[in-house]
């Protein structure tokens, strides 16, 4: 008999179909009867199959065959959108995406990006990512990301901070724990970054995450007045009372920064109910007041408030509360550091191969020389070859147009 036990991944029946639910966050279906052309199964539990077959090597490999068929038709549970898996036989390399992978800008932070998707509609998102979101979702295998990463650490051979900045909320990834313990095990990771609304954290969690000794949370906060927290967080499900007690415990555990976005004509009025409650905390979390800024995918609540003034209001906050709120990346010790070569530049021509669709409607992802490219205005065509001309190479970030 041929066992198959999954961390990953957990199956149901549902009538002649096997539900997959993989990380908690995405499923996808297959039919029972297609199961039953391998071997005949059984559920064994919710993350173990039995097949009525001694070749263990055999049941496995057609197993896995079925399984990457049907996660082409991969959803979010949350939101409903498609979803694309990322790991290592996918063929998609984790460079050249920002939003997903790994994106190095040449200092001495490394950005890592798990998973897409959010639990909020925060009305600021600069990606206009959450619930209401209809964008194209990944997620990617823990391991495959630790592969890479350390092979980009190993480049760069120096001390480096990880910044887990998703577009969306880290800790929907269910394997989030496990990465991050992965990471703080890495000699060349100084620090752990992740920003998080702190919506599904715990003190529970918070106790297991503060294992982690190089790991810091950046905690988004922007009203302590209940309404306009939940018209902030366009939610309103959201719980400020739940985000404060997370912060106020893990203050007590990890290094915590406290991020509010300051948007006009929503939460002036708060911030320095903000800065007093900070205040009241032991030990006191940085606080790091942020400016909102449109941007051409984000959602456009209100004008930007003009630099000169923005830091006119931090240095009137600072003299008042007597508190560091202006923080620059010489506080943070940011520097430059070697960056990764560009296997091409804009106006190259290249080969390339889709793979699968980008975020947006119409776009895909092609890959070549262990790059991806986001190519727009393009049919998806899975495994198509074609050629395209590169429109964008800033930090091996990559967009082409077909020719």
């Amino acid at each position: 008999m041929a066992i198959l036990t999954f961390e990953t991944l957990s199956f149901a029946k549902k009538e002649r179909q096997i539900e997959v639910t993989l990380l908690k966050l995405f499923k996808t279906s297959i039919p029972q009867e297609e199961i039953e052309t391998i071997a005949l199964f059984e559920l064994r539990d919710s993350h173990t199959l039995s097949f009525n077959h001694q070749d263990q090597e055999k049941i496995e490999t057609k197993f896995f065959f079925l399984l990457t068929k049907y996660f082409d038709h991969l959803t979010n549970k949350l939101t409903g959108n498609k979803a694309t898996y990322i790991h290592k036989n996918s063929g998609i390399p984790l460079i050249g995406n920002v939003a997903f992978g790994i994106v190095h800008r040449g200092s001495s932070i490394i950005e890592i990006k798990p998973v897409t998707s959010c639990n909020l509609d925060c009305i600021y998102c600069s990606i206009s990512e959450g619930l209401f979101s209809t964008k194209n979702d990944f997620v990617v295998e823990k391991d495959y990301l630790i592969g890479e990463l350390k092979k980009v650490l190993d480049f760069v051979d120096e001390e480096i901070e990880i910044h887990i900045g998703v577009q969306g909320e880290p800790f929907l990834y269910a394997d989030m724990e496990n990465l991050i313990s992965d990471l703080q095990a890495m000699k060349k990771v100084h620090t752990i970054s992740i920003d998080t609304n702190g919506t599904l954290l715990t003190k529970e969690k918070i106790d297991s995450l503060a294992e982690n000794k190089k790991l810091q949370l950046n905690l988004s906060l922007d009203a302590l007045d209940e309404e306009t927290a939940k018209k902030m967080a366009g939610a309103k499900s959201y719980n400020i009372k739940h985000v404060k007690e997370i912060i106020a415990y893990a203050t007590k555990k990890l290094n915590v920064i406290v991020a509010p976005v300051l948007t006009e004509g929503y939460n002036e009025q708060e911030m320095e109910k903000i800065i007093n409650w900070i205040k009241t905390l032991h030990p006191q979390p940085k606080l790091g007041i942020q400016n909102f800024l449109h941007y051409k995918t984000g959602r456009t609540p209100s004008r930007e408030i003009p630099w000169e003034k923005f830091y006119a209001l931090l240095e009137t906050w600072e003299k008042k509360y007597d508190l560091k709120l202006h923080w620059r990346k010489e506080d943070f010790k940011v520097r430059e550091v070697r960056d990764l070569p560009k296997p091409f530049k804009v106006g190259d021509v290249v080969k390339a191969v889709i793979k699968c669709v980008d975020r947006f409607p119409g776009s895909v992802i092609a890959v070549t020389q262990d790059r991806t490219i986001s190519v727009p205005h393009c049919e998806f065509k899975k495994d198509k070859k074609i050629k395209i001309q590169i429109m964008r190479d800033k930090h091996n970030i990559f967009a082409g147009k077909p020719t």
